[in-house]
């Protein structure tokens, strides 16, 4: 049954703290928050640079095989970033977009609206996908899976609405050790940026102290928010536990990721419109060239684990 989206735009300090006790409400006052922004802090566009993104990350653990899919499900879809824009680079047809945020399932309808995309959408906890067995072509979800509590729960379901031979491809899934290096470079940034923007002959590049003190509520909930970090040996166990044949896990994002960090931390504590244009372009071209760098030098002598982003998929036993 679908759930008309109504979202809760901010969180006061007593739900903070509520959340802190459950970590399903915090997921959702954390995304509700950020669904009006949530594209401008990642830097997510419908464009041709996020549909590459999107579809380089899918090819890369998943392959050519199977394209293009029928029908889509996205879990925890956010804005709809990875959904809307493998539906534009041709790999799948039609979509359903699914988020336990009211807020993102809006914003992710809205995205879809404005780029003439068929696409549903449901409120939805990843471990009860309101869909029938069988429903799916393909399931797919970015940075999702170190939010929910329950990762193999949420996979079997996934597993559960595919039709035989269907697949699952999720991504942007922080390892253990590349979360441990970006939260501190994250919080090293933010204190640097803080603290040097209370000069006076910085004072224009300084946010008002109230927006980063909701900042600082945000930062709150989204560490309740992220709830795993992944082993890649341990995901491909747990994937396989959960049912699926021909599991594959490759991580990416090394250098890159030490880069992007602080990158979008510096950008989240000045002022929005601040940095310009040449700012956007020297940091994506940057993140390009490590990126490059990452996939052509480091992945053939650094371990996989050290890597910021893990990549899963599988296929439903057809």
């Amino acid at each position: 049954m679908s759930t008309e989206p109504v979202p809760n735009p901010h969180a006061t300090a007593e739900q903070v703290e509520a959340a802190r006790h459950d970590r399903k409400l915090a997921n959702v006052l954390y995304h509700d928050w950020e669904a009006g922004s949530y594209d401008e802090k990642w830097s997510i566009s419908y464009d041709e640079r996020c549909i590459s993104y999107a579809a380089d990350r899918f090819r890369l653990v998943a392959g050519e095989t199977g394209l293009p899919y029928g029908r889509a499900l996205e879990l925890g879809s956010g804005t709809g970033f990875f959904l809307l824009n493998l539906m534009q680079a041709g790999v799948a047809t039609t979509g359903s977009v699914t988020d336990l945020s009211p807020g993102m399932v809006a914003a992710a309808l809205r995205n879809a609206e404005h780029l003439g995309l068929d696409v549903d959408g449901r409120v939805a906890d990843a471990e009860r996908i309101p869909y029938d067995d069988d429903t799916f072509d393909l399931g797919v979800g970015h940075a999702v899976l170190h939010h929910i509590p329950d990762v193999e729960r949420a996979l079997r379901e996934v597993l559960r609405v595919l039709k035989p031979g269907g697949r699952f491809v999720f991504a942007g899934e922080p390892t253990r050790i590349g979360d441990a290096y970006a939260r501190r470079l994250g919080a090293l940034t933010w204190k640097v940026t803080t603290t040097v923007t209370k000069l006076p002959a910085l004072s224009g590049w300084r946010r008002p102290q109230a927006e980063l003190d909701e900042s600082s509520r945000a930062a709150a909930l989204e560490a309740l928010v992220d709830i795993h970090v992944f082993d890649p040996a341990g995901l491909e166990d747990t994937a396989r536990r959960a049912g699926a044949r021909d599991v594959r896990v490759v991580t990416e994002e090394f250098s890159a990721a030490m880069l992007g960090w602080p990158v979008r931390t510096f950008e989240a504590a000045v002022p929005p419109g601040k940095l310009g244009m040449r700012w956007a372009m020297f940091a994506y071209r940057s993140w390009l060239r490590l990126s490059w760098l990452d996939r052509r030098v480091l992945s053939r002598v650094v371990p996989r684990a050290w890597f910021y982003n893990t990549l899963v998929t599988g296929t439903k036993i057809a």
